[in-house]
């Protein structure tokens, strides 16, 4: 079959996303899947809005955002929030998207037994990976297309204990609740739809900070059904699909991107 400028099956619009804006939050670098989605984003045609967290960021990044718009916003701080999603509204209309790739915790100190995490580090940790997707969704609605899709990236799973991701695992959780109730909420004025992409173990910089990463990133690698380690690109292409309206059908959702790990505890090589 052969491709179709309109969109339909095989054409390079595939996806329904050329010509439309997408605000995409989290970039750090090259290994950041906020990066992989904005690449995706431009070879469909789309238009990415770019939000960092710091002007230094955005000095360090300013060869992979090229001449797309770039906010600057610290999701700990409510009033950059609010200041961004002004700003945004100020500059577009009918956004078909927004992209949470936030997260944050301390692991300064080593790793600790989960029962000994502090107040603020679990407080500070909730606020930035989890709470700062209802306020950017809160902050941006008005420039929001009544259709458009919000994607959360969380994990594979919030019930397994990995000691040493300890408290963010609960936080991860809070998020995927998050995105149920926001779903339910943003329905009483809009058709907008909140879902989550729980991604596995990704070779990213921030998973780099997690004590002990890299073994728990060998083994979920052997874990996989094909022993192959997932690829933020994969993670990124899921994100793709929930932006565009060939997953219209999907709303309060979390789909699980894992290569197949979560259902291969028992493989012979692991026991």
């Amino acid at each position: 079959m052969t491709g179709a400028p309109d969109g339909s099956a095989g054409g390079s619009n595939w996806l329904g996303l050329a010509g439309k804006h997408v605000v995409v939050t989290g970039l750090k670098n090259r290994k950041s899947v906020a990066w992989h989605v904005i690449r995706g984003l431009r070879e469909a045609g789309a238009l990415p809005i770019i939000v960092v967290r710091t002007e230094e960021r955005r000095q360090d990044t300013a060869k992979l955002t090229g001449d797309d718009p770039v906010f600057i916003c610290d999701a700990r701080d409510e009033s950059q929030i609010e200041q961004l999603g002004k700003d945004i509204a100020a500059s577009f209309t009918d956004v078909a998207g927004l992209v949470h790739s936030i997260a944050f915790a301390n692991y300064s100190d080593g790793w600790k037994p989960f029962h000994k995490t502090l107040r603020k580090d679990y407080l500070e940790a909730t606020n930035v990976s989890a709470f700062s997707l209802v306020a950017l969704a809160n902050a941006v609605e008005p420039a929001l297309a009544r259709d458009a899709s919000v994607v959360a990236i969380s994990i594979s799973s919030t019930t397994m204990a990995a000691e040493n991701y300890g408290y963010m695992a609960p936080i991860k959780a809070a998020l995927d609740s998050s995105i149920v109730f926001l779903a339910k909420s943003f329905s009483a004025f809009s058709e907008v739809r909140f879902n989550g992409v729980r991604a596995g173990l990704l070779k990213t910089s921030a998973s780099a900070g997690i004590p002990g990463y890299v073994d728990s990133w060998m083994h979920a690698e052997k874990a996989t059904l094909r022993k192959r380690g997932l690829e933020t690109k994969e993670v990124a292409d899921t994100v793709l699909y929930l932006l565009s309206n060939r997953s219209s059908g999907l709303n309060g959702q979390g789909l699980v991107v894992d290569a197949g790990m979560g259902s291969n505890y028992f493989d012979k090589e692991l026991l």
